[in-house]
């Protein structure tokens, strides 16, 4: 049996890697599994939490075992004091042996960050030792110091004496795209570590929709309810005069646009131009004609009891999960992997 143990930060990419690495050796006619050590969900407002990836993966491989097998451990920001260190990792290491024994090849996913319980020994990297695992780097593409961050994860792997198998660029914007082929493959070699994949952004696969923003804000839907897989792309704050809002409204498509309540004006203003939701708030319900245009326009309407700068910290925290459900991202995440990542490296760096 051969793993791969797939670390990055937040809102990286990697569950949808692991998703279209999963499907691709499925297909080929491996049996899959996948192993989520240590599952780090930050609660909502509605006191959900977000992300799934073992539903997701489970539902995905078809895969018989409980979840609670297929991600052991559960933690959170604040854990010291809480998470037994010896108790969990012998936890963690019974169910990966237990269910690793029905695969061929095990998928393993990091925790939210690479260096998340490295107070107790249990980071990503220390987990891979642990478990025997090559580890995959995903890293999100947003300047040159993405190309930084991935040649020191990999330098940290291999300090630590875990197995550096390479890097897959994700997310990379359209602009960034040929930079990342034409210099950041090469200094990565140079520094002695694989590109295994550079992934162009797509919108469909790292943008929220609008339904992940009610669910981190717990707030009222007014109206819109059949338009809550809108994506959102942008999100622009209504602060400012009515003279220079449409500039401002107009410079941004598929948005969400934060505003009080009592600012009908602007709100109106938004509806006129490619609006995702209207996030009000301050519980300030908003005037009829509002809602009669955004019914109009199927545009959602979230009313929040929260402040405006509140709402803005919530939202920055909103990122894409995939969920069963979700065909259309699932089917793009396959694709990307196909396109996109060199699936015959990975099947000789696993030595299948």
């Amino acid at each position: 049996m051969k793993n791969l143990f797939i670390m990055g930060n937040p809102d990286c990419g990697k569950t949808t890697v692991v998703v279209g690495l999963a499907l691709k050796l499925k297909e080929a006619g491996y049996k899959v599994g996948y192993f989520k050590p240590v599952d780090n969900g930050r609660k909502t407002a509605t006191g959900k939490v977000p992300g799934g990836d073992a539903v997701l993966l489970k539902d995905a491989l078809g895969m018989e075992a409980p979840l609670g097998l297929i991600s052991p451990a559960k933690t959170g920001p604040s854990y010291l004091g809480i998470f037994d260190q010896d108790y969990n990792l012998q936890q963690i290491k019974s169910a990966f042996k237990e269910i690793s024994s029905d695969y061929d090849v095990m998928l393993v996913e990091g925790a939210i960050f690479p260096y998340a319980l490295s107070s107790v020994g249990m980071d990503s990297v220390s987990l891979a030792r642990e478990l025997d695992s090559m580890v995959v780097n995903v890293v999100k593409v947003e300047n040159d110091f993405s190309l930084d961050l991935a040649i020191m994860y990999n330098n940290y792997v291999v300090c630590r004496q875990a197995q550096a198998a390479g890097t897959i660029f994700v997310n990379v914007p359209r602009a960034l795209q040929a930079k990342v082929e034409g210099v950041f493959r090469p200094a990565l070699a140079d520094a002695g570590y694989k590109t295994l994949g550079i992934i162009p952004n797509r919108p469909e696969l790292s943008s929220p929709t609008v339904a992940e923003y009610q669910e981190r804000l717990g707030g009222e839907l007014l109206v819109g309810h059949d338009n809550m897989d809108r994506l959102v792309e942008d999100v622009v704050v209504g602060a400012m005069t009515m003279d220079s809002a449409l500039t401002y409204l107009r410079r941004a498509a598929n948005k969400a646009v934060i505003l009080g309540g009592d600012r009908a004006d602007l709100a109106l203003a938004a509806l006129e131009t490619h609006t995702s939701v209207l996030v009000l708030t301050g519980g300030l319900y908003p005037d009829v004609k509002v809602l009669a245009k955004a019914g109009e326009k199927g545009v959602p309407v979230i009313l929040t009891y929260q402040d405006t700068y509140t709402v803005i910290e919530m939202l920055s925290q909103v990122h894409r999960h995939l969920k069963p459900n979700d065909k259309i991202g699932i089917a793009i995440a396959r694709e990307n992997f196909e396109q996109y990542c060199d699936y015959h490296a990975i099947i000789e760096i696993l030595g299948l």
